[in-house]
C-alpha cells in the first residue's frame, strides 16, 4: 500500500503562484512514477503532470506546459507541484497519485493509488 497525502491548496488571485506537496508513505517511494491530476466541479478528471521514478523525466498537459513544475524528492517520499500564473481556470480539486508499472502517464486509469485531493481557487 501506499499513502498519499496532498497540501499546499488554497485561494490566490490570478497571476500568483502556488506550490503543491504530496507526501508518501508505505512501499518504496522511488519504485512508483507520480502523477498530478485536477477536477473541477462538472468536468471529468484531467492529467496535469507526471514524473518518472528513475530518471525524472516530466510530462505535462499543454494547458500548463510552461507554468507548472512537478519534481520530486525521493529523500522525503515527496513529490510537487509548482504553479505559477495560475488562472481562473485552473481552480479545481488537484489530486496526487502514484503508478507502478510502466506505460501511459496521462490517463488515470493507469495510476493505482490516490490522495484526498487538495482544493486549488483562482479569482479572476
Amino acid at each position: 500500500q501506499v499513502q498519499l497525502v496532498e497540501s499546499g491548496g488554497g485561494l490566490v488571485q490570478a497571476g500568483d503562484s502556488l506550490r503543491l506537496s504530496c507526501a508518501t508513505s508505505g512501499r518504496i517511494f522511488s519504485s512508483y512514477a507520480m502523477g498530478w491530476f485536477r477536477q473541477a466541479p462538472g468536468k471529468e478528471r484531467e492529467f496535469v503532470a507526471a514524473i518518472r521514478r528513475t530518471d525524472g523525466n516530466a510530462y505535462y498537459a499543454n494547458s500548463v506546459k510552461g507554468r507548472f513544475t512537478i519534481s520530486r524528492d525521493n529523500a522525503k517520499n515527496t513529490v510537487y507541484l509548482q504553479m505559477n500564473s495560475l488562472k481562473p481556470e485552473d481552480s479545481a480539486v488537484y489530486y496526487c497519485a502514484a503508478k507502478y508499472y510502466s506505460g501511459t502517464y496521462d490517463h488515470s486509469y493507469a495510476y493505482d493509488y490516490w490522495g484526498q485531493g487538495t482544493q486549488v481557487t483562482v479569482s479572476s
